[in-house]
């Protein structure tokens, strides 16, 4: 399908007079609909926002394309605008837009996606843009698009020619959406390379799958390799040869500089540790702060949908036993038959968000299993697990890495062994031993933690026995409840204020209840703060991150504190303390306010059983601010981490 077969004449507004992104928006959906592309304009224009909310779809140069898939769409179709004064779309380069295209596309099949990644590559062009910008009519606008199309993507050439012997330079590009900068990167590069004399063929890891796949015979005749990803590809195919590995962004604006480095040979050899039929490996040029972060990432996009899914479940559980009026007490969100199969399967779910975790981090069976062993709480004494012990999410972080690393050394010590036994080393010799390993070092770690955890509950409740400090303390166990977030110190928090609950241990009939308040309020700051972080500090957060974020609106509310690992999880030092404080504000606001709260668990769907519910939801609100307004302070945005 070519652009050309989506875009009618009538879908062109040329010279538009547009003041603002919303009006360019409006005037992009109405030649939709009046070409006859959409079945409902407002559902299709909804659609439109929701993607937008995700970050801006201007992608520099003066040139936008917000684009969405919807029911309301009768066939994929395009819609454009040019602007000759500009308008303000929020475009990461500052510029005003005055080129605008608008994808529509039906919810089955990636059909917006191929024409997005082939707008993307011809809109690199800046003599094609400009022809658009100063076309005259829409069907020279059109023939300006389908000359450009028949020049740049001709039907029966796949793939760029190559040199007798095969491609000179070979590169691949990625990034975490695998729709812009994934293709924007290839066509610099693939531009840069005709510009140079030099043959280069790129392929592309994007959101429909790796395209234009490296064969083996062109990278065993290329002089090198570039790989501008901000994400892990597949790299131990790439053995024996010059490998650069560099940010997508690179690919985009220094292709020249990166050929370069590649012909004049500055580029060291890369050495795989894996087989080239599987995995990917550390590139020798990335530093080891990036290894880390691709590395964590890795576990964290994986483990990202146990949770979401998980989260949801277990929070329509909690409504189900709400609007039935089942008792208010530790069985709530498992009283009805129907909340209990909610409940079993979002608990299911969460059961494998730390193995996942770890598994990806570590890459192995050793990492599942000690992410497993973390969340069991697993000893010598008892394998089984021990819920004194149970480490949590800091030890499942722990057991992907150090699995991981001891995974790597025990590859390389089997290096020697005998070729004979090189078809059972993957089957046989690493599983087995690995397993072994990280039985051993997490049934060792994991009472050392569970000792912690014992020591820190024990000093709580002696605190919690002065009425006079029922403030601090509230204040104290609220902000534990988001240190590691389902980890020892949060179930240290809560294990101490249901045992207080339990035993009204403290001088004052209030105190047991107050402590469980704050308690709660603390675990569902974290999620809340983030979700409003992602919704008014877009720039601090990459796209995929803001896409997952309003989900942590319900997972907070719901008291699901663990809706904040993965962000917990990617960026360590600005979201734990911003959430701690955010944390411990609201847990003392609570016990100022005198909230208390009956219920171990529930979140807003315990209502009922909140006393002074009113100034409950104001002290939330409060501390779920004070984290995002810190998170927006201590974090850099996107751009600058990267």
């Amino acid at each position: 399908m070519r652009i050309t077969d989506l875009l009618k004449a009538e879908a062109i507004q040329l010279g538009a007079k547009v003041s603002s992104k919303s009006a360019a928006i409006d005037t992009l959906v109405a030649l939709h609909d009046k070409s006859g592309n959409l079945k409902d304009a407002a559902a299709y224009k909804e659609g439109i926002l929701k993607r937008e909310e995700m970050g801006t779809t201007a992608i520099g140069m003066e040139v936008a394309i917000p684009h969405a898939k919807s029911e309301a769409v009768k066939a994929p179709a395009l819609a454009a605008i040019t602007v000759p004064d500009g308008v303000d779309y929020e475009s990461p380069d500052g510029a005003p837009c005055k080129l605008i295209f608008m994808i529509a596309a039906t919810m089955d099949g990636d059909v917006h996606l191929e024409v997005l990644a082939r707008l993307m590559q011809m809109l690199m062009h800046e003599d094609f843009t400009a022809k658009l910008k100063a076309a005259k009519s829409p069907k020279e606008f059109l023939d300006i698009i389908d000359k450009q199309e028949a020049a740049q993507f001709p039907e029966e050439a796949a793939a760029p020619a190559a040199k007798k012997d095969g491609y000179q330079i070979l590169a691949v590009t990625a990034c975490p959406t695998g729709i812009a900068h994934t293709y924007m990167a290839a066509e610099a590069l693939q531009k840069a390379g005709n510009e140079m004399g030099i043959s280069i063929k790129v392929e592309t890891n994007g959101s429909g799958g790796a395209k234009n796949v490296l064969t083996a015979d062109e990278i065993a005749n290329c002089d090198g390799i570039i790989i501008a990803a901000d994400k892990s590809v597949e790299t131990a195919r790439f053995d024996g040869k010059p490998v650069l590995s560099t940010k997508v962004a690179d690919g985009i604006h220094k292709p020249q500089e990166l050929i370069n480095k590649i012909v004049n040979k500055e580029v060291p050899v890369f050495h795989s540790d894996k087989k080239a039929e599987g995995g990917s490996s550390d590139i020798g040029n990335e530093s080891f702060g990036r290894k880390l972060y691709k590395h964590l990432m890795n576990g964290v996009s994986h483990m990202l949908p146990f949770v979401v899914a998980g989260g949801i479940f277990i929070a329509i559980a909690f409504l189900i036993d709400a609007i039935s009026g089942a008792p208010q007490d530790g069985n709530f969100g498992s009283a009805t038959p129907a909340a209990a199969w909610f409940k079993t399967i979002g608990g299911v779910a969460f059961g494998f968000m730390l193995p996942i975790l770890a598994g990806f981090i570590a890459q192995s069976i050793a990492g599942f299993v000690g992410g497993s062993l973390a969340a069991t709480g697993s000893t010598f004494a008892a394998p089984g697990g021990d819920g004194t012990a149970v480490s949590g999410f800091l030890g499942a972080l722990f057991a992907g890495f150090i699995a991981g690393w001891l995974m790597k050394m025990l590859e390389k010590g089997c290096d020697h062994l005998p070729r004979a036994l090189e078809g059972i080393k993957p089957v046989l010799i690493y599983p087995l031993a690995g397993l072994g390993i990280v039985g051993v070092m997490m049934c060792a770690v994991n009472p050392i933690v569970g000792w912690l955890n014992g020591k820190l509950t024990e000093g709580v409740s002696a605190m919690a026995q002065n009425p006079a400090l029922i403030v601090p303390v509230c204040a104290l166990l609220a902000g534990m409840m988001a240190i590691d977030m389902g980890g020892p110190f949060n179930k240290a928090a809560y294990v101490t204020a249901t045992g207080l609950l339990a035993s009204g241990a403290i001088g004052t009939n209030e105190g047991p209840f107050m402590i469980m308040a704050a308690v709660m309020i603390g675990g569902m700051v974290p999620p809340i703060a983030i979700a409003l972080s992602t919704t008014f500090f877009k720039k601090k957060w990459t796209a995929e991150e803001r896409k997952s974020g309003p989900v942590n609106y319900i997972m907070g509310l719901s008291f699901i504190t663990e809706g904040a690992i993965p962000y917990a999880a990617g960026h360590p030092w600005p979201v734990i303390p911003a959430c701690i404080v955010g944390s411990a504000v609201a847990g003392a606001l609570s016990a100022l306010f005198g909230c208390t709260l009956m219920a171990p668990h529930g979140g807003i769907f315990v209502l009922p059983t909140i006393g002074n519910p009113l100034m409950y939801f104001l002290a939330l609100v409060i501390g779920a601010v004070v984290g995002a307004l810190l998170l927006s302070v201590f974090k850099k945005p996107v751009a600058k981490e990267g």
